[in-house]
């Protein structure tokens, strides 16, 4: 409508050459995609996947999204007629999707290392506070009313993840009793506390001088 064709059309194609990236590395690992979605600030792809998938598996998805980008900015550069644009607009989206703000890449990324250090539950909410405290800086700086709306929107996005925070980890609970789960790295936990589980780890805990296997505690505690 404002006429900005070029502009939007350089801006679109970063977007879907990032998304793709995703959908590519996805697909190799057999990642079910649930739906694709064009937001004001770039594109989320919407995955239909266990919690329990590895982290490594997580990373490289994630990631390939803005190498995908890097690679397309640096090979078509000298090609694209507006290559300043296009190295712009680039630049501009690369920083953005990489702000540790749910549901941006960093987001995700960040998600993935803290999984490394803390419990999933924990992991959970230490994402959503930062993706906040992120924002209300940013918010305090920012005076482009567009950003703002943005930010806003990104808003929404975390005060979903909160709502939803207790079933994601009820999910993260039940696949562990469904499914077999073959991970490599064992943890001990001195207790039957089930929100001291991680990602990445297959757990056995002691409580009353006796070793209890993740799957039969849940089944205790939740009745299964």
């Amino acid at each position: 409508m404002s006429g900005l064709f070029k502009e939007f059309l350089i801006f679109l194609s970063l977007i879907i050459v990032h998304e793709l990236g995703h959908i590519l590395n996805a697909l190799l690992y057999k990642w079910q995609i649930e739906k694709i979605v064009i937001l004001p600030f770039g594109g989320l792809t919407i995955f239909n996947e266990k919690i329990n998938r590895p982290l490594k598996e997580e990373f490289l998805i994630t990631i390939s999204g803005p190498l995908a980008q890097i690679g397309y900015c640096y090979l078509f550069r000298n090609i694209i007629t507006y290559n300043h644009l296009l190295e712009t607009f680039n630049n501009n989206l690369l920083v953005f999707n990489l702000l540790p703000i749910i549901p941006l890449d960093g987001s995700k990324l960040l998600n993935i290392f803290l999984c490394k250090i803390f419990p999933f539950k924990k992991t959970i909410v230490i994402n959503i506070i930062l993706s906040v405290i992120t924002i209300i800086l940013f918010i305090s700086k920012i005076t482009s009313l567009t950003f703002v709306l943005i930010l806003f929107l990104l808003l929404n996005k975390i005060i979903n993840e909160y709502k939803i925070r207790n079933h994601l980890f009820n999910k993260f609970l039940f696949e562990r009793y469904l499914y077999n789960f073959k991970f490599k790295k064992m943890k001990f936990i001195k207790s039957d506390n089930v929100d001291k589980m991680y990602k990445d780890y297959q757990h056995v805990f002691y409580q009353n001088n006796k070793y209890i296997q993740e799957k039969e505690l849940i089944s205790r505690k939740y009745r299964l």
